[in-house]
């Protein structure tokens, strides 16, 4: 039988501008054929956690160079692969189940090849049709006006898949009719402060946003985050997003896969936004300086942006208000992540800041994850402000302003917080549950009910407040930090970050403070061909059931959130994952037999689920 060649098309090539072309004759996977003039560089490529990575052509030198550039690294396209004709739809798609790409709020998926077990999630046609859904979803809300398309901003953070995914992005939203406006390398925060600057120097408001980014995960992955004037978009609207996408996929032509391209190239438009938005915040700091040109002046603030979007910080935001910098790390943008995961949350991350304030002798260490939604900070003596430590700075601060306002958490925040927040600073502590959007959004039911909240704040550092449209803003939560430093050197108080020290002090922090993760077995003939919900909520409600007979503990008379329980001088709280067949179990306690007694209340009421791993919890007891 005659062998049937098909042509397979790699998008753009970015440094010779043109499309190549290659064939491969019937039975040979499609993907491998647009591979195979790449392979010969895979001796070349890096060894990153165990596993070899599939070689990104034009990245690879970049990859090995000793000093990291500050331009952003471009990376090859991701390519697909056409077997149709104009006219009918597509068949060599994928089928890819879209409603596993939800994370609450968020979409989430694998761009990346070369990671066993992972196979690709997030392609470009994916890609264009969630663009495409969110387009839709848009002009729905927006109620279009045909003679004004709407206006779509589209930014990413360092990932090496971002720049093949924003141009897919463009082409889903241009093949909608509505116009794009790429920004290229930007924050989070930033793209949602799009929908509401008004500078049509910047072409804003826009009217939609998407962000680019899968926050502190791997490499491998991306995803996207969705914005309107009126702030993230919720669970519901990612749901609805992502069944038009289904239909969307579906429907693809390569007729309407090339208009799409068209219209992007007609529609495209570039602008530096995060000129704008980085301008924004050095007023702010100015103004609670009482309008000093360099109120920053002298101090000495090392930044560390662990190779995401967040180096910006350092020359665009404290040079201008009079800061030193030097000694600042990883400010150039890396998707492969070479030195740190940027996460506020990771032990290593934040020995690296505090490492270079010591050694810089600085006054200040800020670090921020990838796309600069979340933040923390060190002080001259290298104590960490971040999880509860940040909450009660962040509190101390805003309490100032507002005296009596609600504090919002999330559900793992410590006992001595409330005490604090409550007894030291006279506000009113609401403990809610896990989930940035859902901390949110509870502050502002609060408000909308009557009861003032200025403050959302989860530990993890996602931290939104009031003045701020409630945006969870790492850079804005820096801001509000300096503001405290400059406005207290205006009013004539020294000694640097020791004024961000003071305000925290009488804070009860917990010697022993662990999160165990006990995994359900979905597979496991317990279940009785149950859910790994219903198999979780029955181990709450025999643990809820043990503990209320049990004269040593007592049950957190208000809780949202799992079951929460006070004993032993500490708490525990057992809780389910919304999205994964896991039981988080935090302790704390004043010390590690205190914690153990806590953890042998949970394992004694847990035993009987046999699909429950609570091998995590017992190598904990052992080291009793």
């Amino acid at each position: 039988m005659a062998a049937i060649v098909v042509n397979v098309i790699v998008a753009k090539n970015r440094q010779s501008g043109t499309n190549e072309y290659y064939s491969y004759q019937s039975g040979m996977d499609c993907c491998a054929a647009a591979a195979a003039p790449y392979n010969h560089h895979r001796n070349l490529l890096p060894f990153h956690g165990g596993k070899n990575l599939l070689a990104w052509r034009s990245g690879i030198s970049s990859m090995h160079l000793p000093k990291y550039q500050t331009a952003f690294v471009k990376r090859p396209p991701i390519y697909y692969c056409n077997a149709a004709s104009s006219t009918t739809a597509v068949p060599y798609l994928d089928k890819v189940d879209f409603m596993k790409l939800q994370n609450g709020s968020d979409i989430r998926g694998v761009a990346v090849p070369g990671v066993e077990g992972e196979p690709v999630t997030l392609t470009e046609p994916v890609t264009e049709a969630i663009a495409a859904a969110f387009s839709a979803w848009l002009s729905e809300k927006k109620k279009v006006d045909a003679s004004k398309p709407l206006k779509v901003s589209v930014g990413h953070d360092s990932r090496i898949s971002a720049q093949v995914l924003q141009d897919a992005v463009t082409r889903g939203v241009a093949s909608a009719g509505l116009d794009v406006v790429q920004y290229g390398l930007a924050s989070t925060p930033a793209m949602f402060n799009s929908t509401l600057t008004e500078d049509e120097a910047f072409l804003c408001p826009v009217d939609g946003a998407i962000m680019i980014t899968a926050s502190h995960l791997p490499y491998n992955r991306n995803g996207f985050k969705f914005f309107t004037n009126a702030g993230g978009l919720g669970k519901a609207d990612i749901k609805n997003i992502l069944e038009r996408a289904v239909d969307i996929y579906n429907s693809f032509t390569d007729e309407g896969l090339m208009k799409s391209k068209r219209k992007a190239s007609e529609s495209l438009k570039r602008v530096d936004y995060m000129t704008a938005y980085t301008s924004d915040l050095v007023k702010a700091v100015r103004k609670a300086a009482g309008n000093i040109e360099k109120p920053l002046e002298g101090f000495h603030i090392v930044v560390d942006a662990g190779n995401g979007a967040g180096g910006f910080f350092a020359e665009k935001v404290l040079q201008p208000l009079g800061a030193i910098t030097s000694g600042s790390q990883f400010l150039e943008p890396d998707g492969m992540f070479p030195n740190h995961i940027p996460n506020p949350e990771d032990k290593t991350a934040m020995k690296a800041i505090t490492q270079a304030v010591l050694e810089n002798k600085a006054d200040l260490g800020i670090i921020f994850d990838t796309d600069v939604d979340r933040s923390a900070v060190v002080d001259s003596t290298a104590r960490a402000f971040n999880r509860n430590r940040l909450i009660a700075l962040m509190s101390a601060i805003v309490l100032e302003e507002h005296p009596g306002t609600t504090i919002v958490t999330d559900s793992v925040t410590s006992d001595g917080l409330t005490t604090f927040i409550e007894n030291k600073l006279g506000g009113k502590h609401h403990r809610f549950k896990r989930g940035y959007k859902n901390v949110i959004d509870e502050a502002v039911r609060l408000n909308s009910v009557g009861e003032e909240s200025h403050l959302a704040i989860e530990t993890s550092g996602h931290g939104a407040l009031k003045e701020n449209h409630w945006l969870d803003d790492g850079a804005y939560l820096m801001v509000k930090v300096l503001n405290k430093l400059a406005s207290a050197r205006a009013s004539g108080i020294a000694g640097g970050s020791k004024v961000l020290t003071d305000l925290v002090e009488g804070l009860q922090e917990p010697r022993v403070a662990v999160e165990l993760r006990l995994k359900i077995d979905q597979n496991h003939p317990d279940l009785k061909g149950g859910s790994f919900q219903e198999y979780g909520e029955a181990v709450l409600k025999l643990l809820e059931n043990h503990v209320e007979s049990d004269p040593k503990l007592q049950k957190a008379p208000v809780n949202y959130e799992g079951v929460r329980v006070s004993g032993f001088g500490g708490w525990f709280l057992l809780r389910l994952s919304l999205h994964d067949p896991v039981l988080p179990l935090n302790i704390e306690a004043s010390s590690h037999e205190d914690a153990v007694k806590l953890g042998l209340a949970v394992a004694s009421a847990v035993e009987k689920f046999l699909a429950l791993d609570t091998s995590a919890l017992d190598k904990f007891l052992q080291t009793s």
